[in-house]
């Protein structure tokens, strides 16, 4: 097998002040609480991709991939623990978070307790293909532009790193699960687990700061014609590739924005 370049772990430590206001992409709320949806579900949806791929690392034999998931795991625990200080900035704003994250906990443990670990890691590979393909996006997305600067770089860190780990999920899934009906079930999970609980998150949020859906679906339609729906475009996109039997994520080279996203948290890296 192919050796492929190493998952670097990157320590990144956030500067996260009360600078950030509470709308901090282009003043929009919709824009802000999309992101701090999936902010709320990242530390513990994480930590359930790492146990996921750890529970089969017994069965991969490849040095090559067995390194790829030390790296994986390493990028992911990161993110976790960078994700749930940014809680804290989201606390005192007087968001009120807690209920959400003990329900979206409870899930994670009964997802752990009950489902299968060959469907778990199924899960998974299909939630990190989610996570890359919104990540290409967030790493090409001129509103990102707009947003406050610390958070851009929470995005673009994040981001950058789930596209240098993209694959791992996915191999270690072939490797040992290799049933294209099996990844396609985990798939169709992962889209309702991903895709519903950032939608409550962020409904939460809006609730919150007394955005009506009237209001929501107006600043949505703004926010696709600023972008040209470049998020959704990407993930129907993603979408209809994960669905054909001969994919596979490396085959889109996305060398191009990890440099660019490593350009823009530079000073961090370096720190």
């Amino acid at each position: 097998m192919t050796t492929r370049e190493a998952i670097p772990v990157r320590k990144v430590e956030l500067p996260f002040g009360d600078d950030i206001p509470r709308h901090w992409i282009d003043d929009s709320a919709v824009a802000t609480h999309f992101f701090n949806g999936l902010n709320l579900v990242f530390p513990d949806g994480e930590r359930f991709f790492i146990r996921a791929v750890q529970d089969h690392v017994d069965r991969i034999t490849d040095d090559d991939l067995r390194a790829r998931i030390k790296g994986f795991a390493g990028q992911e625990g990161w993110h976790a623990k960078q994700h749930e200080r940014y809680f804290e900035i989201l606390e005192g704003q007087g968001y009120r978070i807690r209920g959400f994250l003990r329900h979206f906990r409870r899930f994670i443990r009964w997802s752990n307790r009950l489902v299968p670990a060959a469907l778990r890691l199924s899960i998974t590979a299909g939630a990190e293909h989610y996570t890359a393909t919104l990540g290409a996006n967030a790493l090409d997305n001129p509103l990102l532009e707009q947003a406050h600067p610390v958070m851009r770089q929470l995005i673009h860190w994040h981001a950058l790193e789930e596209l240098e780990h993209k694959s791992v999920a996915f191999d270690v899934l072939r490797q040992t699960h290799p049933s294209q009906a099996l990844r396609i079930a985990g798939f169709v999970i992962a889209s309702l687990a991903l895709l519903g609980w950032t939608w409550v998150g962020t409904r939460l949020l809006l609730r919150q700061d007394g955005v009506d859906p009237r209001a929501a679906r107006a600043e949505l339609r703004r926010l696709r014609r600023v972008t040209k729906a470049q998020m959704e475009r990407a993930l129907a996109a993603g979408v209809r590739a994960y669905r054909r039997r001969d994919f596979h994520p490396d085959e889109k080279d996305d060398s191009a924005l990890v440099r660019r996203g490593l350009d823009s948290i530079r000073d961090l890296v370096a720190a």
